[in-house]
């Protein structure tokens, strides 16, 4: 159960997380198109927060309200990479195309778990979840192939970002019974699978990769360890709720 109660939380925390993040877009993407995208996107991974939540409850912890709202940042396992501030729209593309390139097919491995709680939720997100790809992509390889400043700065990004997004990946203490009991084959296999698709589309763009082996994943989100970014996340998003934990609206 132990087991089943991390991937949950971290899977969770890490929508709510880049959920909350990619709201600070609304009314202040570069486009209208990208300000309803990320606002559209920001929805979806609460609602998918918010449903995991539901079955750690099922599972015993606390109702939803209360574990997205009442924890402090060492009690949350998002990985590093959600938590990071927005920065310029360059980063916050190239942290969404990562980001959603991982979780896509994390939820297609999960479509197949032998908990069915959250196979049966994963076979309803991979829809929203194609969306967020086919977004990230359309955009990653139109601005990789434009000009010289949007080839550049995506670059830059790229380079700063992929550490972090490979702490995605940080192993589970449990690790090995989620692959023994068929729940999740395990973040090893799911890295692979994603260093295949993001080869597959910075292939169709102007940009490089750097070779995989001399990247330092930056972790410790799993476990609690997280950057000065955090709290001030937590606090700003649960003022309302800390205020009258009971209100009914």
């Amino acid at each position: 159960m132990d087991a089943i109660k991390e991937l949950l939380y971290k899977i969770a925390d890490d929508q709510l997380i880049l959920g909350h993040r990619n709201s600070e877009w609304t009314g202040f993407g570069p486009l209208l198109e990208e300000d309803i995208a990320f606002s559209s996107m920001a929805q979806d991974k609460v609602g998918q927060s918010y449903a995991l939540y539901q079955i750690l409850q099922q599972l015993g912890e606390q109702a939803p309200d209360t574990v997205a709202f009442m924890r402090n940042a060492n009690q949350f396992h998002n990985c590093i990479l959600v938590e990071l501030p927005n920065g310029e729209y360059d980063f916050s593309l190239i942290r969404h195309f990562l980001f959603d390139t991982a979780e896509a097919l994390r939820f297609e491995m999960l479509a197949q778990s032998s908990f069915q709680p959250l196979a049966e939720l994963a076979r309803k997100i991979k829809g929203e979840l194609l969306y967020h790809t086919l977004h990230a992509n359309t955009f990653i390889k139109k601005l990789g192939t434009a000009t010289e400043e949007s080839i550049t700065r995506l670059q830059q990004s790229l380079e700063f970002t992929l550490p972090y997004a490979l702490g995605i990946f940080e192993e589970s203490p449990f690790e090995g019974e989620l692959i023994d009991k068929g729940i999740f084959e395990g973040e090893k296999v799911l890295k692979e699978k994603w260093i295949l698709k993001v080869e597959a589309v910075i292939q169709q763009t102007n940009l490089h990769l750097p070779d995989w082996h001399i990247v330092t994943p930056v972790t410790g989100g799993r476990n609690g360890q997280h950057t000065e970014h955090l709290q001030p996340l937590l606090d700003e998003m649960s003022e309302v709720f800390r205020i009258d934990p009971a209100a009914e609206w």
